[in-house]
């Protein structure tokens, strides 16, 4: 509800303009100066009360933001240390994965580097090759060693074969180095190029040994034909020597001839195995032989090795292996994603934190804010100071013209007596002193504004009549 309006008569500033008028004040200025000096120090000291409540607001506002921001900041180091525990879980995991993707990536490159022209099959019939080749030179070898070197004892005859044997075995890693490698890996045109001339060259001395190996079987099948007809002859020959009929008789010069034909008869049957073994055809396809099944030994375990050893790094090395390593992929990932998920989450929390404290005022802004606000106050009050100064002076100035009014006024009786009442009582100076400051300050910091409506010189006119009216009594 409205309150009513007040008429600007009854305000004593207007009493105060309308007494000096009547008293014949011819200056203004002073209390004109008093009423803008007391306005503008009631206005700074409202200012002033405003600004401590500001400060006591930001003093408490430093306080509990300060107690927010520790307690904020302690819940984002908890986090914090969460995150960087989940980053490092997170970083282990993945390097764990990375390497064995690398390790994958490894063996299933060296994997199919190890892939063979040939098959598993083929490479079984290599080695069975090579150890068939390798078993023939042994039989070769033992006979050369019981028969060639007569060393009767079998078992030193067999030791000593089975090392001439291993002849192929020798070859072998010079044909790794020297043939089989460089074709394997290198792929150059002169690897290519020793390659085939080798295989030609083993191919050409292959077909010459089973040549003359041919020709001394055959030589060998002609001869074991002769014998059965000397043998067919000789049995012929002992048939006549001793006929069936038991009454015929035979004389002994026929008796004569048919030995000495049987004699002649056993005589080109050795002729004919003396001839076998003393053929150059033998003697060839025996050299020959030993030297053939060497190299084709040697040839067969240096092809069938390297694929056997390849499919057995394949299939019992490195597919188990890449088995394995799915397995601890797929178990690494199941773990990454829980340990990228809790990552997710304490950063998640990290940043609502974060952006918390962001929220706060900082403490050095609010200290800030509260130093400006100390600094205004003392502006204000240094203002409060000269306002009150100017207050008081003007004041004084006011009151000093009304008691010149009042003194001229005054006859001599009443001066007199008004100095004796001032110079004799005490009291009545300080009441006056009181009343002077109660007139100066008309209205308090809240707004309260004086009762007596008296200016200083009536109010001392008062006191003056007073005290007549009191001694007449």
């Amino acid at each position: 509800m409205q309150e009513p309006t007040k008429d600007h008569t009854d305000e004593p500033d207007f009493q105060h303009g309308y007494h000096s008028g009547i008293e014949g004040s011819e200056n203004r200025n002073p209390y004109e100066s008093y009423l803008s000096s007391q306005i503008h120090y009631n206005w700074l000291a409202q200012r002033i009360e405003d600004r401590r409540n500001e400060i006591q607001r930001v003093d408490k506002e430093i306080e509990e933001t300060a107690v927010k921001r520790k307690t904020a900041y302690d819940r984002l180091q908890e986090f914090v240390q969460r995150v960087i525990k989940a980053t490092k879980r997170v970083t282990e995991l993945t390097t764990q994965r990375e390497a064995v993707d690398a390790e994958t990536e490894a063996l299933r490159a060296r994997r199919k580097q190890t892939q063979s022209e040939y098959s598993l099959l083929a490479g079984f019939f290599f080695f069975f090759a090579g150890a068939a080749f390798v078993f023939g030179d042994l039989i070769i070898s033992h006979e050369i060693v019981a028969y060639a070197l007569n060393i009767r004892n079998n078992n030193e005859a067999w030791a000593f074969a089975i090392g001439l044997a291993m002849i192929s075995i020798l070859l072998k890693p010079a044909y790794d180095r020297l043939i089989e490698k460089p074709y394997v890996d290198e792929h150059t045109q002169k690897a290519r190029t020793r390659y085939a001339w080798f295989k030609v060259g083993l191919a050409g001395f292959a077909i010459i040994t089973l040549g003359i190996l041919g020709w001394f079987r055959y030589e060998a099948y002609r001869t074991d034909k002769m014998k059965e007809a000397i043998n067919k002859s000789v049995k012929n020959l002992q048939l006549g020597a001793t006929p069936l009929d038991p009454n015929s008789t035979i004389t002994p010069q026929e008796q004569q001839v048919l030995l000495q034909k049987i004699e002649q008869q056993l005589l080109r049957s050795d002729e004919l195995n003396l001839g076998l073994v003393n053929s150059p055809w033998a003697l060839a396809s025996f050299v020959l032989s030993g030297i053939l099944f060497a190299l084709a030994g040697a040839v067969s375990l240096g092809m069938a090795l390297p694929v056997l050893q390849n499919f057995w790094y394949r299939w019992l090395q490195i597919d188990p292996r890449l088995w394995r390593l799915s397995r601890r992929r797929r178990k690494l990932n199941k773990q990454l994603e829980e340990a990228d998920r809790e990552l997710a989450e304490q950063t998640t929390q990290k940043d609502i934190l974060e952006h918390e404290l962001q929220q706060f005022q900082t403490l050095d802004d609010l200290r800030a804010e509260r130093t400006k606000m100390r600094n205004d106050l003392d502006e204000l009050i240094e203002s409060t100071r000269l306002a009150q100064t100017d207050s008081r002076i003007a004041s004084f100035n006011d009151g000093y013209a009304k008691g010149e009014i009042a003194r001229e006024m005054m006859n001599e009786e009443e001066f007199t007596q008004f100095r004796n009442s001032m110079l004799n009582t005490h009291n009545l100076a300080v009441k006056a002193s009181s009343s002077a400051d109660r007139s100066m300050n008309y209205g308090n910091g809240n707004g309260t504004k004086r009762t007596n409506g008296l200016r200083p010189h009536q109010m001392i006119r008062k006191m003056i009549t007073d005290g007549l009216d009191g001694e007449k009594e």
